[in-house]
């Protein structure tokens, strides 16, 4: 690993800075990630569902997408792994090469470590390092270390994101649903769930591939982020990298160096200068040596270097020092001139042991005692407890109501009864008339007491445009006799008059 060509910059961060750099990556490349993770997922996608659908078993098909993300990750693992060295591959080399080596390990991620939180950054340590299997354990500990937490805490937030994506797109299509209408196409999409029909399976897993091809490759990042960081901490990149770096600048100074080393050497100047004269014995003068002239502008005055020094440990970052604030008593406290000797003070633990066991023995005698006579005591606080209750009154024989034959002219009667302002009876007549004809072209045997949303479930079974007639004079119908609204004149006489047409009740 050549990990002076890094085109991240390499230092100690902390695991939510890691983070952040791994989603960065994906964000950068993510024309690498994505094109290959379409061109493998899309089709599998489509030969599940196609395979499920055929034994009508569409749930398998969302659950083996679900568990093979592990082997799906592969793609932008392999993507940043090259990426951050400077060499960005090509969706064709990413799918050819991607899947080389690690079987053993994938093997792992598949089965036993499949729910593991730390998944994404595991894999690197397994999929890219690679080495014996005997020492991948000891490796994934090491790695994992401090960044283990976070790693969980990374995957939860990511599930969190998929379920919100799947969630909101789903609920979308309720933004382009008239106001008026709502609340129907709330119900009948409950009924549709409840139902689970192929095509509504289809598209939940539909949403579901959607939202993990959008996060799914966030999350593989983030863990190459954290075992980047891991692997800095550990190893020390960034401190390899600085020696490096002095290395290459030595180097670079080296043959000039040598040059001026061999010009000062070879210079007859410095051959024939007289050696300095010593001081007369006779002379209190002090000879001072020429520095200034000798070095030139290298010369530094005597004390300088202490000042520098001193200006270089007072920078906070190299010593950083913080204020803490302790609350301290003004007079300690004297020794007592009283104190009891050792075995006095041995003697007084002992019997404040025994008494806190003596405590401890009674508390919990105490409890079993309550918990024995729960029985007893029990049963009575329920009864102050709980709310009272009226007595019921006394029950009552009535005959019991036989719904009277509809006529033979339903629509005939619905508008006389329409006419006469009995308009609830009018639609309660035509929504009795639409579920017995409804039952008798369908088969379907409706329990008794039937609710409309069985009675609409039910009618599934019709054909296009007797369902569509159903369902509006049972729409009307619910809107009379909860919501206490009914329709206008055109309205019903639209509904009777396509429901006569579908039901054969014109004469």
């Amino acid at each position: 690993m050549r990990i002076d060509a890094l085109t991240v910059a390499l230092r100690p961060r902390s695991s939510w800075e890691a983070v952040e750099l791994g989603t960065a990556l994906v964000r950068r490349h993510a024309r690498a990630v994505w094109g290959p993770w379409l061109l493998l997922t899309l089709p599998a996608f489509a030969l599940l569902n196609a395979a499920m659908y055929a034994l009508d078993l569409l749930w398998i098909a969302a659950l083996l997408m679900w568990w093979l993300k592990p082997l799906f990750a592969r793609i932008p693992l392999y993507v940043l792994s090259r990426a951050v060295f400077g060499t960005v591959p090509s969706a064709r080399t990413t799918l050819r090469e991607a899947f080389r080596g690690g079987g053993r390990a994938m093997l792992g991620y598949l089965t036993w470590r499949r729910l593991s939180p730390a998944r994404a950054l595991l894999m690197p340590v397994d999929v890219l390092e690679g080495g014996p299997a005997a020492q991948a354990g000891e490796r994934r500990r090491v790695v994992a270390g401090p960044a283990y937490g976070v790693a969980a805490l990374t995957l939860v937030l990511f599930l969190h994101f998929e379920g919100v994506i799947t969630l909101g797109i789903g609920l979308l299509a309720f933004l382009f649903v008239p106001e008026e209408h709502l609340l129907g196409s709330l119900r009948q999409v409950w009924d549709y769930i409840v139902e689970s029909p192929a095509w509504l399976q289809l598209l939940q897993n539909a949403l579901v591939w959607i939202a993990t091809s959008l996060i799914e490759p966030f999350n593989v990042g983030a863990g190459f982020g954290l075992y980047l960081n891991r692997r800095t901490e550990i190893e020390g990149w960034d401190i390899e990298l600085a020696f490096r770096r002095l290395r290459a600048r030595l180097q670079a100074a080296t043959g000039a160096l040598a040059i001026a080393l061999a010009v000062l050497l070879a210079s007859p100047a410095q051959a024939a200068d007289p050696p300095p004269r010593a001081p007369s014995c006779g002379r209190a003068d002090r000879v001072e040596t020429p520095l200034p002239s000798t070095f030139g502008g290298d010369y530094a005055p005597p004390g300088s270097f202490d000042r520098a020094v001193a200006r270089a440990y007072a920078d906070p970052r190299i010593d950083p020092r913080r204020e803490v604030a302790t609350w301290k008593p003004r007079k300690k406290d004297a020794p007592d001139p009283q104190r009891s000797s050792g075995w006095m003070e041995r003697i007084a633990g002992m019997i404040g042991t025994l008494g806190e066991l003596a405590l401890w023995i009674v508390a919990a005698a105490l409890l079993g005692l309550v918990a024995w006579t729960a029985p007893r005591w029990w049963p009575w606080l329920r009864g102050v407890t709980a709310p009272a209750v009226a007595k019921p009154a006394a029950a009552r024989e009535a005959d019991v109501v036989v719904a009277e034959p509809l006529p033979d002219d339903v629509a005939g009667t619905a508008r006389r009864l329409w006419a006469g302002g009995r308009a609830r009876e009018a639609l309660a007549l035509v929504y009795r008339a639409a579920v017995e004809a409804m039952v008798g072209m369908t088969g379907r045997a409706l329990a008794p007491g039937a609710t409309e949303a069985q009675c609409l479930r039910a009618s599934t079974a019709l054909p296009e445009a007797p369902r569509r007639a159903f369902a509006a004079g049972v729409r009307l119908w619910q809107q009379a006799a909860y919501a206490d609204r009914m329709p206008t004149d055109e309205a019903f006489e639209a509904m009777l008059a396509d429901a006569s047409a579908q039901f054969g009740w014109v004469r």
